[in-house]
């Protein structure tokens, strides 16, 4: 265990231990014991999600150094953003969020519905500028930091995801800490981790923490940027980050590798943000056999990939799988036209790629 509570602050923000319960249809359909860890409902914060796990570590951060205002940055359908404006709303702080264009979505509405609707209801302060995703540093969000610092606020930077930042990866550290006390209290042993993958730290969090429990447990990250390579980048960075900010906390030494870090990209197409018709047919069928709801932008792709590789055999049918629900449901509204008519994703959607 890591115990990352006695080197690090942290505001409790969650409802934790998040629920784990057993998808018993979809396991008997794929014949493989699958079961949901829900952190999509782990929080009363705007319907919680991941970020809420990541953001405890951070926004305990901000408050120590005094800083009065969030300041991230997502697309326009950013979970992310929204949870950093609820964050801020729940403590008293201002929230300052870029929303850039990371996918083209021809729909009238989809820039006023969803996520951006709810961060509009909490105060947040949207700054609609910028274009294509990325895991780099944005110039609008540095712009963004230095709109506050002229308004006199003192700014707190949390990059996309709160992904690339020193304290980026403790939530999802902090979480293998989680499991290991749920899979004593269930007797249960979860062989297999099945996680959406995108900025970076809510995998590499998982591989750090569970690394120092020195168990064989597979790690799976489910791309859903569309870039491989870029993802594989944020998640090495990332460990390493974690590893060392531990470390120099006074935490203990983890033997990670690069070799624990298992990425598969084939269900993250046509673009980040962009679903194909076979996510979009995997949604409509887990809701019917679990009521369980996934978005067309994260969780969708990532349970795409869970059922792909069940079927094909690449997850064993001897597994015990552990299926990381991140939240994104609040993204489904603004996607309605996917739904009402799958084979039109290609003329509804366009990749937005960073220059």
């Amino acid at each position: 265990m890591l115990h990352l509570e006695k080197y690090f602050p942290r505001v409790p923000l969650g409802f934790f231990p998040s629920p784990i319960h057993k998808l018993h249809r979809l396991s008997k359909e794929l014949g493989v014991n699958i079961w949901a860890k829900r952190d999509d409902v782990s929080s009363g914060l705007a319907y919680g999600g991941n970020k809420v796990r990541k953001l405890e570590w951070l926004a305990a951060d901000a408050i120590r150094k005094g800083c009065d205002t969030l300041v991230s940055i997502g697309g326009v359908q950013s979970n992310h953003t929204r949870q950093v404006t609820a964050v801020a709303a729940s403590l008293g702080l201002q929230s300052y969020t870029v929303q850039e264009t990371w996918a083209e979505w021809k729909d009238p509405i989809y820039d006023k519905v969803g996520n951006i609707l709810l961060t509009k209801l909490m105060g947040g302060n949207l700054i609609m500028d910028g274009y294509g995703y990325s895991t780099s540093i944005k110039k609008s969000w540095e712009n963004a930091m230095e709109a506050v610092r002229r308004k006199g606020g003192i700014p707190y930077a949390i990059p996309a995801g709160a992904s690339d930042h020193p304290l980026g990866g403790l939530g999802y550290a902090n979480f293998a800490d989680e499991i290991a006390m749920q899979e004593k209290k269930m007797n249960h042993f979860f062989d297999t981790i099945v996680t959406a993958t995108c900025t970076g730290s809510t995998q590499a969090g998982m591989i750090v923490g569970f690394a120092h429990q020195k168990k064989n447990r597979r790690i799976i990250g489910i791309d859903t940027a569309d870039n491989k390579e870029m993802t594989q980048k944020a998640v090495s960075k990332i460990c390493h980050n974690t590893v060392k900010t531990i470390k120099d906390y006074g935490g203990v030494g983890i033997p990670f590798s690069e070799e624990m870090i298992e990425i598969n990209e084939n269900y993250s197409y046509p673009a980040y943000g962009i679903p194909n018709e076979e996510t979009i047919k995997n949604i409509q069928w887990v809701a019917t056999l679990e009521a369980m709801l996934t978005d067309p932008v994260y969780e969708g792709k990532s349970i795409s990939g869970l059922i792909s590789m069940c079927r094909s055999g690449e997850i064993s049918k001897n597994a015990t799988v552990l299926y990381v629900h991140l939240g994104g449901t609040p993204a489904v509204n603004a996607y309605y036209k996917a739904f009402e008519t799958p084979s039109y994703i290609h003329t509804l959607g366009k990749e937005a790629r960073a220059s």
